[in-house]
Formats: C-alpha cells, structure tokens, sequence
C-alpha cells in the first residue's frame, strides 16, 4: 500500500518543493495551507503521515496536532519548528507528535523522517489490530455460559474493568477458564493500551521468578552483562497476571508484597525505587486460605491480593453451560479442520451432561478437538466418544476388577475363618462359641465337620 502524506504549510514553495520530492520518492501526498484545511484534509484524505509546520495564519500547530489526534490517534504527525523555538517541539511530542525537524533543514531529514514515521504508523496499525481482535476475544461475548454462576463472574469482570481496583484474584479448578477471565479484565479496561504481562509462578525456581519479575541491574550477579527490565516494569500502565500464585516462594511473596504496599520497587542489585502504575490480577487452583494456614502462603500478601475475588465454578456445576461450550468448540474446530461436523446427537448430549469433567474446559475443549480431527459426518454420536463417558470401564480396568474379585476369599472360607476366631476367643468352648454365633452347640459340631475344622479346632483347645 502506498503510504499517504499530508504537508500543512502556509508557504507555496515549501509545500510544491517537498510534494515533488515525497511523490518522487513513490508516496501520494495532499497539501493544505491552514490549519483549517488540513482538520479537512485530514478527515477526507486519511493519511499515515502529516508533516505540520508550527506556524500557521488561522491557528497554531498544536491546537491543530491536538484535534488531529483525536481524529486519528494512529496518523503519524512531524512537526516542523522555527529556529531555536524547542519549547514548542517539547509540547508537540508530548501531544503525540512522532518526530520534529527545525527550520532550516535538508530534503533528505524530511525523506528519513517520513519513512520512520511510515514504519511506526504500520506498527502501530498492526498493534491495533491485534488488541482489536483480542478486545473481541476476551469480550463479556467471548466468556460463553448463561448459568447463574457465570452471569455472576461476568457482572464482577464489569464492575473491575471500570474500577481502580489494583488487585484481583481469580480462583478455581485446573481448566475452568482462569487466564481467560484475566485477559477479559485487561482488555476490556482502560489498560488495554499497555501490555499485558503473564507469567506462571509455578515455572520458575525462586530466584529466577525474582529476577523475572523484577528485573536486575548490570553486574548483580555473575552472568549479568547488561541491565535487564522485569515484568512488572515493563507492563507499567497495563497489567501482570501472575497465575498459580499459590507456588510462589516466601522471599518472592514478601518482595511482591512490599511492592504492592508501596508501588516502586528495586531490579535485583539495584539500589534506585522504580515506580509504576499496573493492576495485578493472580490466579491459583489451590485454597489459599488452607495454604496461610498451613503456613506456605504469607497471609497479609492473601488479603492484598483478594481485594476483588473472582470464582470460577467447575464445568460440572454449570448444567446447560456444557452444551453451550461444546457447540462453540464444535463450530470453532470444524472451520479449522475444514470438517462438516456441525451438531450433537441428543444420546451424545446427554453423555456430556452425565460426565464429571474432572478437567473442566479444557478437557472439553479437547475431547471436541479430538473428535472433529478424527470423525467423519455431520453429527458427534455417542460412539465417538471415550468408554468413560458412558459409565463403562475400558477392557483393561475390567480385566483388573475381575482379577481383584478372584482373588476376594469364598463365603465358606470368611465363615470358617470367623469360626475360628471366636473358638479362639472363648479357648475352644464350644457352648460359649455357640452362643456368640447364635446357633446351637450341636449345630457348631455340625458346621465344624463339614467345614473339616474339627482337627483345627481340637488343637486349639489343647
């Protein structure tokens, strides 16, 4: 695509000299010589680039690069300043303005300038595309389930997004959508223009998740070369999602929390406070309370943490929510495997509403991968199903049942063995035994002939 630019300059020979040297170059270019016309221009022309003089006849640059901006945050906007006015280009970029040249400068400063601010404009397109279409992923839309529980997580992802809350922590089983709640919060809030930052704590050995998150100077330890940021200075403005939290150190915990009690920290071997503005949102499927109790987990780091709580139920307690989800991922895998799978059979239904999901959605996400990867047809029938769905064991788990009953003692064994005993606790008398067994002392003699326990039994009494 060929990349458009917008000259705004009151003087004739400025704009005819740099549009013949910009279209020579292969870059379309309007020009406009006020300020008011360049608002216009820039309406109709949408163009990447703008260079922008400072001084215009109607109005001032800034004024102009501050409407500009907010008619397309993405332009990219140089501004050209007089000789020794550096006030100005100091005010310009902070207004977003991506480069300044002064007054006088060489054709090939402008050419250099637009390129950059060519490439900075597709970066910034492409950023902008990608948080677009993570916005429509990890929308309130994308969170799929209409049960009470999760109309309830959903009301709680609305009400955080438009809060200042700084901590929230979601809870949960394995595979009940933990990460997927943190990216909503973050994308749906008003950070979502920064980044957002995940790291599993459960990956890293301690000190290695210390210098993950924050960082370390050059010279801090052997193999520190240079001077590297953490995590959660690189996500300043935006959010750090630290899951299975419960995993942590205690040294790391009490560095994290001092970091959240006073918002700046130090990089490892650092001896300056580093201050930064972020939300963290962590994630665990243990009882955290269980693990202050038992003495892992810091307790006044839980409380921090807690400020807004986020349960995530299991998919077994979500009822109808199993369907819903199964048709998603049903529909999601047969665009990709370009497969005709489209339905499930109502026996197939039933069996996923039957089943446990120790894995949660995950589990159920897979179990459909596997079955539009393997399966033929339209519809997902119950034969294309594991054995555990439908209550039957494999060969495998029988075969060890049948071999475990087997080996289970007869009923003329447990009885002669219970005999046995109680002769043994009442020293061979025979009427005590009788009477404990409740049955007659002929009919002892009778179950001791037969069972050929008679000898036995003699033995013991002597």
């Amino acid at each position: 695509m060929k990349l458009s630019v917008l000259v705004v300059d009151d003087e004739l020979l400025i704009r005819k000299s740099l549009s013949k040297v910009l279209r020579a170059r292969g870059y379309g270019v309007e020009v406009a010589s006020t300020g008011a016309e360049g608002l216009e221009k820039a309406a109709e022309a949408r163009p990447q680039v703008m260079i922008l003089d400072m001084r215009l006849p109607d109005t001032d640059g800034l004024s102009v690069l501050r409407r500009v901006r907010q008619l397309d945050p993405l332009l990219q906007v140089i501004v050209i300043t007089a000789f020794g006015d550096v006030a100005s280009a100091v005010d310009a970029m902070k207004l977003g303005a991506c480069d300044f040249l002064r007054k006088p400068y060489e054709m090939e400063d402008i050419v250099l300038a637009v390129q950059a601010a060519g490439q900075t404009f597709r970066q910034a397109t492409e950023l902008d595309l990608y948080r677009r279409q993570a916005w429509r992923q990890y929308s309130d839309e994308g969170i799929i389930g209409r049960s009470g529980p999760m109309r309830e997580v959903r009301e709680l992802i609305e009400k955080v997004v438009h809060s200042k809350a700084t901590s929230v922590l979601i809870t949960g089983e394995s595979g009940t959508g933990k990460e997927l709640v943190a990216r909503a919060i973050h994308y749906r809030s008003d950070r979502a223009k920064a980044p957002l930052m995940e790291v599993n704590c459960s990956s890293f050995q301690e000190t290695l998740l210390e210098n993950e998150l924050f960082g370390h100077e050059r010279g801090a330890y052997t193999d520190a070369t240079d001077t590297k940021k953490g995590l959660i200075e690189l996500c300043d403005g935006g959010t750090l999602f630290l899951d299975e939290v419960a995993d942590m150190s205690l040294p790391t915990q009490a560095k994290l929390l001092r970091f959240i009690d006073h918002r700046n920290f130090k990089r490892v071997g650092g001896a300056q406070d580093i201050s930064v503005d972020i939300r963290i949102v962590t994630a665990t499927n243990k009882d955290l309370e269980s693990e202050v109790r038992a003495g892992r987990f810091r307790g006044d780091l839980y409380f921090r943490l807690k400020v807004v709580s986020i349960h995530l139920p299991p998919l077994r307690e979500r009822g109808d929510d199993i369907l819903l989800l199964a048709r998603h991922f049903l529909r999601e895998f047969a665009r990709k495997f370009q497969k005709r799978l489209s339905d499930i059979s109502p026996e197939a239904a039933q069996m996923f509403l039957d089943y446990s999901w120790p894995g949660n959605v995950r589990e159920l996400k897979n179990q459909i991968e596997r079955v539009v990867l393997l399966e033929e047809g339209r519809r997902l029938l119950p034969e294309h199903l594991p054995v555990e769905f439908s209550g039957r064991k494999p060969a495998s788990e029988s075969a060890a049942a049948v071999k475990d009953v087997l080996a289970l003692p007869t009923l003329a064994q447990i009885e002669a063995e219970h005999i046995g005993e109680v002769l043994r606790l009442t020293a061979g008398n025979k009427s005590r035994a009788a009477r404990i067994l409740g049955i007659s002392r002929q009919g002892l003699i009778e179950k001791l002939r037969r069972l050929r326990m008679e000898e036995s039994a003699g033995r013991q009494v002597s």
